[in-house]
């Protein structure tokens, strides 16, 4: 394989994510496509490891100027309007992830007093479906009934989320001891009682971001977390191509592929980490895009559309393995939850 230059690399796909970025500041996932906040969210923190702090600004305010009274948002918007009537915690939660992440890299405390009460109500949103056990549901519908169920992945990112806000409340001098309790208590359900998630059949088909989320937000860590992560290897790695979006069908998906990546960064395991990049690299196409994945074994590019969270996902991966930037350092303290 010839020689990558990162650094063109990871310019190349943030370009791909700032030329979809609306008038509005939203980030659609491709041109005519919907918009989620949380893979908005995850374009966002993409922007700014590659210095492109004012799009990513952008993009937070257009959160700030949608967010429902109630602190959530709507799963997904086209051309500004609510399509999907969920709310979802963890989409509600993750604004805090990569408001704390534009702070970490521009000292931008103006910001950050900014979006503090868009962080505020949206983590508020996802505390109020904390159970006493510690796991947090997932969703209220269209008509604001409560999915009484916990998501593995969902949870896992919502911690790391909690933890980012209570870092914004200490910038800004205040303090939330009730978010470090939370905290805690999610913590504590997803490390010693895993049979609280997903008990509703939500990953009958063994999500991949189920395995491996706890290890990437940071929840697990040390000896525990490489242990967990080897012990389902076998079931989502095809060799020579990637990981697998669920355990029992061979579609291969860059996305998953690049946040196992950062997964193995948190527990020392780049050599396995750099393979894997590797083997995602080779599905690049000549125009320097990604597809969001291949089908094995009709090696078939599905779906067709090039998207700005796959992009997203490669310029984290890569920055997480080469430091192309003065900023790749600040996310792998981010990604690690160690503050």
């Amino acid at each position: 394989m010839k020689e990558v230059d990162f650094h063109e690399l990871v310019q190349s796909q943030a370009s791909f994510i700032s030329d979809h970025q609306l008038a509005s500041g939203a980030i659609p996932w491709y041109r005519g496509g919907i918009v989620d906040p949380w893979d908005h969210v995850e374009s966002a923190i993409a922007l700014d490891l590659c210095h492109r702090f004012d799009e990513a600004a952008r993009a937070y305010m257009w959160l700030q100027d949608i967010q429902n009274p109630d602190g959530s948002w709507w799963s997904g918007y086209l051309d500004g309007q609510p399509q999907d009537l969920t709310k979802d915690t963890n989409f509600s939660s993750y604004i805090a992830s990569g408001a704390y992440y534009h702070y970490m890299v521009t000292e931008d405390l103006e910001f950050l007093r900014r979006i503090w009460p868009t962080v505020e109500k949206g983590i508020a949103f996802a505390l109020r479906l904390q159970q006493p056990t510690g796991e947090i549901y997932w969703a209220r519908d269209a008509n604001d009934a409560v999915w009484k169920g916990a998501l593995m992945a969902a949870s896992s990112c919502t911690w790391l989320s909690i933890k980012c806000g209570i870092e914004i409340a200490r910038a800004l001098g205040l303090d939330r001891p009730e978010w470090d309790m939370a905290s805690r208590k999610l913590a504590g359900a997803i490390r010693e009682h895993p049979e609280l998630f997903d008990k509703l059949g939500e990953d009958s088909q063994r999500f991949a971001t189920t395995w491996y989320y706890p290890v990437l937000a940071g929840v697990l860590q040390g000896q525990r977390a490489k242990e967990h992560i080897l012990e389902q290897w076998a079931d989502f790695i095809i060799e020579d191509r990637g990981c697998k979006c669920v355990c029992g069908t061979p579609w291969v998906t860059v996305a998953e592929t690049c946040e196992l990546i950062l997964a193995l960064t948190n527990i020392g395991e780049e050599d396995r980490a750099k393979v894997l990049l590797d083997w995602t690299l080779k599905l690049r196409d000549p125009a320097g895009g990604f597809g969001s994945g291949i089908k094995l074994p009709d090696e078939l590019i599905w779906p067709v559309e090039n998207n700005t969270w796959t992009s997203a996902a490669v310029i984290m991966a890569v920055s997480a393995l080469n430091n192309i930037e003065d900023a790749s350092a600040n996310f792998r303290r981010l990604i690690s939850g160690r503050f």
